[in-house]
């Protein structure tokens, strides 16, 4: 599964590699700066990325303050690649803490996001355009319309959605479907082996109504390389609180890894790129050389018995009303020795497997 075999992504017709390079730390400004690149920096990362047939980027304007996609911008410009790339960015987030219109999701913010992206990217469109984050404030009905208007004036090519409840985007997508408005072709979320809650709702929801699922810290923020062990210097006691569950994963990864004689890391970025659902993960990297690690980590497969180890350390339990939903519930629906059989071809199946 190299990284020049595309795959569609969503109900679309835009095809995107299966790994796409993050750029949350091109540049040294704002938030991320404590990780942050120059421009000098990251150019050998991008450039291997576009080498190996990659062409999904993701950016943000939230992003090391707008720097992430002025060097972004430069480099598609430098490498005259821009109608190759599929180029994402995403709003919500304020730039202007003073001006209560500087961040959200309203109208006026989206537009006034847009235009400033784009001064940044030197470009007149984007391909993807993406909500960051629900600001649990703006209709629904009012993002997509906006997004739709934004399409019908060539400034954008597609939408999407990222980090928001799974009704939300069922929602989105129906108005859409409903009023003949641009749909959502993409859903960006975190997961991982540490993190699988999305399983619950967003994943189908993604399927059923045509979000392809672009995957945030597959590696949960450098956890599952396994440079932090518990109790260790490396520990991101400030950042993060993994659970015992999360520690003693790093087991079965560790041994999964050795057996196919591969490192932790590539073993968690395969699991979650080639998981029912996720079209993309993205990958981030501090130097060409981490990036060409992450990208041999689609070089290999992974045997259906160490998936199904990985799958079973890392299982995140049903709660509350979910485990309604499991195979021991809906055995209580339909039992397995009734005899039920499905109707014909064009109807949906009496029974289904759970």
């Amino acid at each position: 599964m190299p990284l020049d075999q595309y795959y569609l992504l969503g109900r679309s017709g835009l095809r995107v590699s299966r790994l796409a390079l993050g750029t949350m730390n091109f540049g040294t400004g704002g938030f991320h700066a404590a990780y942050g690149k120059t421009e000098d920096e990251v150019r050998p990362i991008f450039r291997k990325y576009l080498d190996e047939g990659g062409n999904f980027l993701d950016t943000a304007d939230f992003y090391t303050a707008g720097e992430s996609e002025t060097i972004l911008g430069r480099l598609v410009t430098e490498a005259n690649v821009r109608e190759r790339v599929v180029l994402t960015t995403k709003f919500t987030n304020s730039v202007d803490p003073g001006d209560p219109n500087a961040g959200g999701n309203g109208r006026k913010h989206l537009v006034r996001a847009l235009e400033a992206s784009l001064r940044r990217l030197g470009t007149d469109y984007v391909d993807l355009f993406l909500l960051h984050t629900w600001d649990r404030l703006t209709p629904v009905e009012e993002v997509v319309h906006t997004l739709d208007d934004l399409v019908r004036a060539g400034k954008i090519r597609y939408a999407g959605l990222s980090d928001v409840p799974a009704w939300y985007a069922a929602r989105a997508q129906s108005i859409a479907e409903a009023h003949s408005l641009t749909p959502m072709i993409n859903l960006q979320l975190p997961y991982s082996l540490v993190q699988r809650e999305i399983e619950t709702e967003h994943v189908p929801m993604g399927r059923h109504l045509g979000l392809g699922v672009t995957a945030w810290s597959p590696l949960a923020g450098g956890f599952l390389t396994g440079k932090y062990r518990d109790g260790g210097a490396g520990r991101l006691s400030d950042a993060q609180t993994w659970t015992e569950r999360d520690w003693q994963l790093l087991k079965p990864l560790e041994e999964v890894a050795g057996k196919l004689g591969v490192t932790m890391a590539q073993v968690a970025i395969n699991w979650v790129a080639t998981q029912p659902g996720i079209a993309s993960a993205i990958v981030g990297a501090s130097s060409a050389e981490q990036l060409g690690k992450s990208m041999a980590a689609l070089d290999f497969e992974i045997p259906l018995e160490l998936r199904a180890q990985l799958d079973e350390a890392s299982a995140v339990p049903p709660a509350s009303v979910y485990r309604m939903f499991t195979a021991q519930y809906q055995n209580w629906i339909v039992t397995p020795d009734t005899k039920v059989g499905d109707k014909p071809d064009g109807y949906a199946p009496a029974v289904r497997n759970w």
